[in-house]
């Protein structure tokens, strides 16, 4: 069994693949470019992959692939449909990184409502050594016991947000495609227009491309906090670019983009340095413990498909 990974790197490059190594014949790449990528892939019959596309015109030149892993929830960059005409499999890893995308969300939005990039640079540039005062308290920063989270897809990560948002005296509700449960639903207007704070944590699909956009950041509370740590595409980045610079949204988390790294032509490029602008790299799923338990279940897929179990498998629906 011939395992081949296309983009290490996006792992991280403090991380042990050697367990892909119990399960199969490993050779790891650090990086992939399309011509590379048709060429290494060409007798491989487990392929794992982070970032990179694969379609139709990437499979015709992979004749001895059996299993596409992914190592991540979503899946938009596979195309499954070719891999079912090609008789390729696909995995992926559901709930590894729920704890990590959870934390950081939390940490976001405490980040911006205490106001902690401002105080932290008063301390840092000298102000608060040369002004003289013990406390320095402008800007105002609000206590968020008391005030309304909204989540936009309530899955293990919305879940886990929810339940922190409680434990501080938050009051949550949410959007998501089936109502029920014991977090109040509501339709997505009624959440934008109430909420304080409002989390995305919707996979991409054709429904929610977009679905943050012009119309819905006016509805939203003036002030409000937007955290993006679900797909880039779900908003659109160019108005919520806007909303920002307007003073709309009092401040927004973003670890994830449309595009990958974004370039400096993208929207979110001119407000980066903006103190109540917190752009992280994508790294929201990525704590050590998340990415180790990632490869275990990457290789726990791999052996259940050699056994002809259908483990994680998102080709079968």
């Amino acid at each position: 069994m011939k395992i081949v990974v296309l983009d290490a790197v996006t792992l991280g490059t403090d991380l042990d693949l050697s367990p892909l190594s119990e399960v199969g014949e490993c050779i790891a790449y650090a990086t992939s470019s399309k011509e590379e990528l048709q060429e290494r892939i060409a007798d491989a019959e487990v392929i794992v992959l982070n970032k990179l596309r694969i379609d139709e015109a990437v499979l015709a030149s992979a004749k001895s692939l059996r299993l596409v892993c992914v190592t991540a929830t979503g899946y938009d960059n596979i195309d499954v449909a070719a891999c079912r005409r090609h008789g390729v499999a696909v995995c992926n890893v559901k709930g590894y990184s729920t704890d990590s995308v959870a934390q950081l969300t939390v940490a976001m939005a405490l980040s911006l409502v205490n106001r902690l990039p401002e105080y932290c640079a008063a301390v840092r540039d000298g102000s608060y050594t040369r002004g003289g005062v013990a406390n320095i308290l402008i800007p105002a920063y609000h206590e968020i016991s008391g005030k309304t989270w909204g989540i936009v897809g309530l899955g293990n990560i919305g879940g886990k947000v929810a339940a922190v948002a409680k434990a501080f005296g938050c009051k949550v509700i949410a959007y998501k495609r089936t109502p029920g449960g014991e977090i109040p639903c509501t339709d997505l207007e009624t959440l934008l227009r109430t909420s304080d704070i409002v989390s995305l944590h919707t996979p991409l699909t054709d429904e929610t491309r977009g679905l943050i956009g012009k119309k819905e950041l006016s509805s939203m509370k003036d002030g409000a906090i937007l955290i993006n740590v679900a797909r880039g595409a779900v908003t659109d980045e160019a108005a919520v670019a806007k909303a920002v610079k307007s003073g709309k949204l009092g401040g927004i988390g973003v670890d994830v983009y449309s595009k990958e790294p974004f370039s400096e032509a993208h929207p979110f490029y001119e407000i980066k340095d903006l103190p109540n602008v917190c752009l992280t790299p994508h790294m929201a799923w990525g704590a050590k413990e998340a990415r180790e338990r990632c490869i275990s279940e990457i290789c726990l897929n791999i052996a259940a498909f050699l056994r002809g179990e259908t483990r994680s498998r998102v080709d079968l629906g």
